[in-house]
């Protein structure tokens, strides 16, 4: 599955809480990650590709500030991304060094990333945030990464806040955090959240007129035929 520009324009009017419920439907009980929150640019919603990093704990003779000019660096793996992915980085929730500061923070937003999620911390806080680069972490800590972490590689599957993410999965982030989509899912979840976006906006506007939630949310058959006749009109 490619996501299509039609595609992401559908996924940007779907919020988090809806691709988690429309999910959950599915069966998927954990798409929500443990971890990232609203950092820099969190105001925003970001739709991309998964581009994932993968962190290990540190050992003393390979998280070293030399192995920042490995081959497999979190350096290399920057120069790697492409324009419009969402990093994301497997820090397994890490909060004593931070994955990236603001000097790789801005190398990727020159490079036109989407955005970067991760269940670990930034460094740099103030420089990050002056980047503009759209980030969901888990806070931020002054330490580099080789002082609690070794990075290990990237494009692998890895967890994420307690959620598996593939290559090629689809990430969404917005103020409730980040999701993940599963990339065979994306087409499915896309015609689904539009439409339960849909009915929440008609069931917001019953309750302002009075309606009680028992029938209304989650719908009876009464409420749906209402809902039906409604949808109809609006074409």
């Amino acid at each position: 599955m490619t996501l299509t520009p039609e595609l992401k324009s559908a996924l940007m009017q779907i919020s988090t809480a809806t691709v988690t419920t429309v999910l959950l439907k599915k069966g998927l009980r954990r798409s929500w990650m443990r971890g990232p929150m609203p950092y820099s640019g969190g105001e925003e919603k970001v739709v991309g590709e998964a581009f994932t990093l993968r962190f290990v704990p540190m050992r003393e003779d390979l998280a070293t500030p030399e192995s920042w000019a490995s081959p497999i660096s979190t350096r290399a793996a920057i120069e790697a991304m492409p324009e419009g992915c969402i990093a994301i980085a497997d820090a397994m929730g890490g909060r004593d060094a931070g994955i990236f500061g603001d000097i790789l923070a801005e190398r990727m937003k020159v490079r036109g990333v989407a955005g970067l999620v991760t269940d670990g911390v930034m460094r740099d806080g103030a420089g990050v945030r002056s980047t503009n680069l759209p980030i969901w972490c888990a806070g931020v800590a002054a330490p580099a990464s080789v002082a609690g972490l070794t990075f290990v590689g990237w494009n692998e599957p890895i967890a994420c806040g307690g959620t598996a993410v593939f290559p090629g999965d689809v990430i969404m982030a917005d103020g409730d955090g980040a999701v993940v989509i599963p990339k065979a899912m994306v087409t499915a979840v896309a015609e689904a959240g539009l439409e339960q976006e849909l009915f929440e906006g008609w069931a917001h506007m019953e309750v302002r007129n009075g309606a009680a939630l028992p029938g209304l949310y989650p719908p009876n058959e009464e409420t749906k035929a209402r809902y039906a006749i409604w949808r109809a009109k609006r074409g």
